[in-house]
């Protein structure tokens, strides 16, 4: 009888030991299917991380070139008007010293050339006694010679009766030569 009741506990030990080991293989291969799963989506994961970043720095890029172009084209836009200032600037100077002093009264008398001048006016910045002297003929003809503050440098030829004038300040020759000047392309 102690045979049969060990052959029993033999049996029955050997029953529960093949039991717990088809139940951990079932729980093993439980755990490798959830293990292949969880690494299945951990990759998928990885994968839609990777394209979301890619798709993030390609836009980075994207912006980037888009802000870089933006500010050579602002860089180009401002050289350009800060050398347009300097033009304006060089031109102002040396037109103002161009058109007044000696050079003043031949130019003058340029203007009126084959006219009636004692049909006109002649305006400038300040009539002074080398002015006068240097356009006594014009004016002995009838040419009025007078001040005028909106006049810098240059003149203003005037027609007495209103009818129009020809100017040639250094504001006015400033601004027919600039349009020269604007259309540079850098």
């Amino acid at each position: 009888m102690e045979l049969q009741i060990q052959d029993l506990v033999t049996s029955i030990r050997k029953e529960g030991i093949d039991a717990a080991n088809a139940e951990a293989e079932v729980i093993i291969s439980e755990a490798k299917k959830k293990a292949e799963e969880i690494v299945a989506a951990a990759k998928a994961e990885a994968v839609n991380v990777k394209n979301a970043a890619e798709k993030e720095i390609a836009i980075l890029r994207e912006s980037a070139a888009i802000s870089a172009d933006q500010a050579k084209r602002d860089a180009m836009l401002s050289f350009k008007a800060e050398v347009e200032a300097q033009f304006r600037k060089i031109l102002s100077a040396k037109t103002g010293t161009v058109l007044s002093g000696d050079a003043l009264g031949t130019l003058i008398k340029a203007a009126v050339v084959g006219e009636d001048v004692s049909a006109y006016a002649a305006e400038v910045a300040q009539v002074s006694d080398s002015l006068k002297a240097e356009l006594a003929d014009e004016i002995s003809k009838g040419l009025e010679l007078r001040p005028s503050k909106g006049i810098q440098a240059g003149f203003r030829i005037a027609a007495k009766d209103g009818s129009g004038y020809f100017d040639c300040t250094d504001d006015e020759i400033m601004q027919m030569l600039m349009p020269y000047f604007r259309n540079l392309d850098f």
